[in-house]
């Protein structure tokens, strides 16, 4: 394989001074993609892409392969109101999930489709919410990947749209005040600051709450309800009891695993000006209140790493009057719970969703003592998503239910009978190849034991081509769950691993704080640890060792290639953080300060030089292949990050493996058409095969 011929990146004399630190960035220019030079420079990296994919073996055939295990669609837990079912479908052929009600006389109906707004794929439906009678929906969409949310609200009988777009509503809540006779329908939300309002660089942030009657003017209507003087970068959430009496208002700095708290009684305040009481301010611990019945149930790992669940009177929800209810546990994490006090139970019942080593498991407890009860059938091995009761009270409870091999299917649980049963499968029938999936656990450098999934077909067949897949940060848990990027690169012959690394929230907040920070090194270091473990078991070899990631995953690829070239052959690095000197001042980088620290600190800016990717490329080092891929209309990573990291590598490899950029438009960080999807993972995953080894075309 000789040396592709790359574009010309001219590099610039250019070097900062912070905390006595030099700093050099011959790439800065890159980060403007308007400029005419980056633009010429993103031509001819398109240009070179299509040179070396259209040559890969077995692309075609890969691609039809992941489409068709596609077809399986997926489906959404019910969500009652008011006598309507409301949930999501997305049917073999469809591009998007499609919004349904089911009415109270069992017609189905669809409500939102996100290619009748726009046929040509590029909106997505953000999040949806009806009011506690089941009349009106509140859903937010965006356009063209860049997750700014704007916010609509229709008649669910009519499917008429009344109101919006009301914009600026990225990420917020939504919390439906009960119908009151004689006044309009109302809701909390949170909307940013216009941009006049505030600096031109900090337009992503300063969030408020505010209270909006249906029909009112948002511009000059709503009532701002809090969230003036505090912190920027704060992120908000509100919820209102179902009885309408009890409003909590959670803010939290950036993605700090810490938040503050409050809570009003709306029977003694007006909506509009709610007498917030603080429950938790300035406490390092998450903690969230659910009221119900008169009782406020609170979820927190205050004291508690694993969570617990206590209960209190909200009259009095401060930490000295929790009493707690479900202790922590030993291995397991408190995920979720709900509540089943139907008058047709014994006795009100407590349902605990847990993982256990990233592994879901739900239990049963008594109400009013805590006591373990029993357990909930779950059909295997896998990841279970959202407790779902009928707001009113029953016996049943809803749960996705989802592994390696089998695609999300609804879970009605019945108390009564104690069993489950399948409530709702996805539409489309798929033929899944046969795989097996183990949990291994390895060492990483410091003693630490670290889990990690292998998937691969059955059978011993020594040392193959493998992918090793990591996140590590943001407290997020790897949990096993249908691919059809993993199955079909499994079908071909190849391995997939998943590390559960420090920095996930697999093992608790422990874990999570193990890989934040000045610890961020722990990540990269189980990463390296579970490639050596691999090896070392015969899974695969240094030359037949690729690995991949995203987001804050697409920074664990850039430190891995970057601190041990030497053991992986090839690299997909997807919507990466970078440049972690300067990623605080593009996307969203401003509220991920608190995971990993900020360089205007200078005992900060040390951690993030000691393994900042970009920082750490050196000419004459052979690189593995690496394949970046990026999206225009990503909000949250700035594209910058790669293509800046992408011209150093070029520039500097000794290696006649490629170092590429895959570009793409009109889609952002997370939520895109199922075609985009199959296009992007047959990409990846061809280029992945071609430089590990694997075989794609059948023979």
């Amino acid at each position: 394989m000789s040396r592709p011929q790359y574009p010309p990146a001219p590099r610039q004399d250019i070097v900062d001074d912070l905390h006595g630190h030099r700093i050099p960035d011959p790439y800065r220019w890159l980060e403007d993609p308007a400029s005419p030079e980056t633009k010429s420079w993103l031509a001819a990296q398109d240009e070179l892409l299509r040179s070396v994919l259209e040559g890969l073996p077995g692309r075609d055939r890969l691609r039809g392969r992941i489409a068709e295990l596609l077809r399986a669609g997926g489906v959404g837990p019910p969500i009652w109101r008011g006598g309507r079912r409301f949930f999501t479908r997305r049917t073999a052929d469809q591009e998007h999930a499609v919004l349904y009600t089911v009415d109270p006389d069992g017609a189905e109906r669809v409500l939102i489709d996100p290619m009748e707004i726009n046929p040509d794929g590029t909106t997505t439906l953000d999040s949806w919410q009806p009011d506690l009678e089941g009349r009106l929906l509140a859903y937010m969409i965006s356009h063209g990947g860049d997750e700014e949310s704007l916010l609509y609200v229709l008649d669910v009988a009519t499917g008429e749209r009344i109101e919006g777009p009301i914009d600026r509503t990225r990420h917020s809540p939504i919390a439906w005040l009960p119908a009151r006779d004689g006044e309009p329908p109302a809701f909390y939300y949170v909307r940013r600051l216009p941009p006049g309002a505030v600096p031109e660089d900090e337009t992503q942030y300063h969030r408020r709450v505010y209270l909006h009657r249906v029909g009112a003017d948002p511009e000059t209507e709503d009532v701002l309800v809090f969230g003036e003087g505090m912190d920027k970068t704060n992120y908000y959430s509100v919820a209102v009891s179902r009885d309408g009496r009890w409003l909590t208002v959670s803010a939290s700095q950036g993605t700090a695993p810490r938040n503050d708290l409050w809570i009003a009684d709306l029977a003694e305040s007006a909506p509009q000006a709610p007498a917030l009481k603080p429950v938790q301010v300035g406490v390092d611990a998450e903690t969230w209140l659910y009221v119900r019945n008169g009782r406020c149930y609170v979820s927190t790992d205050r004291d508690a790493p694993r969570g617990r669940l206590c209960v209190t009177d909200p009259q009095t929800p401060e930490y000295e009057s929790w009493r707690e209810l479900i202790g922590e546990d030993p291995e397991a994490v408190l995920t979720d719970y709900a509540i089943l006090d139907g008058p047709e139970l014994d006795r009100p019942l407590l349902l605990a969703g847990w993982t256990r080593h990233a592994i879901s498991e739900i239990t049963v407890h008594d109400l009013e003592t805590g006591e373990r009860l029993g357990q909930v059938p779950v059909p295997g091995l896998g990841s279970i998503g959202g407790l779902v009761t009928r707001p009113e009270g029953g016996h049943e409870v809803w749960f996705s239910y989802t592994d390696n091999t089998h695609p999300v299917s609804i879970r009605r649980y019945d108390a009564l009978t104690g069993q489950t049963s399948l409530w709702a499968s996805a539409p489309g029938t798929v033929d899944v190849p046969e795989v097996e999936t183990r949990q291994i656990t390895y060492t990483s450098y410091d003693g630490t034991q670290v889990r990690m999934l292998v998937i691969a077909a059955p059978g011993d067949h020594g040392p193959r081509p493998t992918i090793l897949y990591g996140y590590g940060g943001f407290n997020i848990s790897l949990t096993p769950a249908y691919s059809a990027s993993v199955l079909a690169w499994a079908e071909a012959g190849g391995v997939y691993a998943i590390a559960n690394l420090r920095g996930g929230s697999e093992e608790g907040e422990e874990w999570h704080r193990a890989g934040m920070r000045d610890r961020k090194q722990n990540v990269f270091d189980d990463f390296h640890a579970a490639a050596e473990k691999l090896i070392a078991d015969g899974w695969t070899t240094r030359e037949k060792l690729g690995v991949s990631g995203g987001s804050n995953g697409g920074l664990l690829v850039g430190a891995a290639i970057t601190q041990r070239p030497d053991l992986y052959a090839a690299a997909v690095c997807s919507a990466p953080l970078l440049d972690m000197v300067r990623y605080e001042r593009f996307g969203l980088g401003q509220t991920w300060n608190d995971e990993y620290g900020s360089a205007e600190i200078p005992e900060e800016l040390e951690w993030l030089l000691a393994y900042s990717p970009y920082h750490h490329v050196r000419e004459g080092v052979a690189y593995p292949a690496t394949l970046f891929t990026v999206f225009d209309g990503d909000t949250r990573v700035d594209p910058l990050h790669a293509r800046k990291m992408c011209a150093a590598m070029q520039h500097a490899t000794a290696s006649d493996a490629p170092v590429l950029l895959r570009n793409e438009t009109e889609v952002g960080h997370a939520g895109r058409a199922v075609s985009r999807t199959v296009n992007l993972a047959a990409d990846t995953l061809s280029f992945l095969a071609a430089h590990t080894g694997l075989r794609l075309d059948g023979a």
